[in-house]
């Protein structure tokens, strides 16, 4: 059964210089939940409008604190939205079947998208020879030599965890080396993503 939670001391302006008071009101529907909604008696007409409903609470408590919480501003939109309900597009029965049977996957990113990416392949650039593999590590700092050297799978040692670029460099190309002469040089990560790509 419906009920008035709160009676406002307002009145708003509508169309045709009619004024309105607005009530809150609530009932307890068949699920357990309280809904409630405001009504708008025009004073001189005697007619009443209301809103759809406005808020859904667990409780009528929770309804009566919604009730007692609402401003001016808000009350004003609920008469405008009850003067001027929303208009929804008419709907027709459609006579066609979906393409699938089911949404999309989402595509999350594979491991080479995920990997940080580095400014060389040190793999490729060894190819040139141990001797330019260095001279190009010399040249980057801590944060760089640590990206290649997880990017490539190189950690484990424990030189891998030093602070110091030089020491960083020189495991770079050792570990490169090692795999370099165990067998054909591993691919790097962009190389592995473009194949995937494919």
């Amino acid at each position: 059964m419906a009920e008035v939670l709160v009676e406002f001391d307002a009145a708003f302006p509508g169309p045709d210089a009619a004024t309105y008071t607005p009530r809150a009101c609530a009932r307890l529907r068949e699920d357990g939940l309280w809904e409630g909604w405001i009504e708008f008696s025009d004073v001189r007409g005697g007619t009443v409008i209301r809103s759809a409903r406005e808020t859904t609470q667990p409780t009528r408590d929770d309804a009566m604190y919604w009730a007692t919480g609402l401003s001016r501003v808000y009350l004003e939109g609920a008469l405008a939205r009850a003067l001027a309900p929303v208009q929804r597009p008419a709907s027709r029965a459609v006579d066609a079947e979906p393409a699938y049977e089911r949404p999309a996957l989402v595509r999350l990113p594979g491991p080479a998208a995920s990997s940080p990416r580095t400014v060389l392949d040190p793999f490729e650039v060894y190819a040139q020879g141990e001797r330019v593999l260095r001279q190009e590590l010399s040249a980057l700092g801590v944060d760089h030599l640590r990206a290649i050297i997880r990017a490539y799978g190189l950690d484990g040692g424990a030189a891998a965890r030093s602070s110091a670029p030089g020491v960083l460099a020189e495991y770079i190309v050792a570990e490169v080396r090692a795999r370099a002469e165990a067998g054909p040089p591993r691919a790097s990560p962009r190389a592995d993503a473009d194949r995937r790509a494919d």
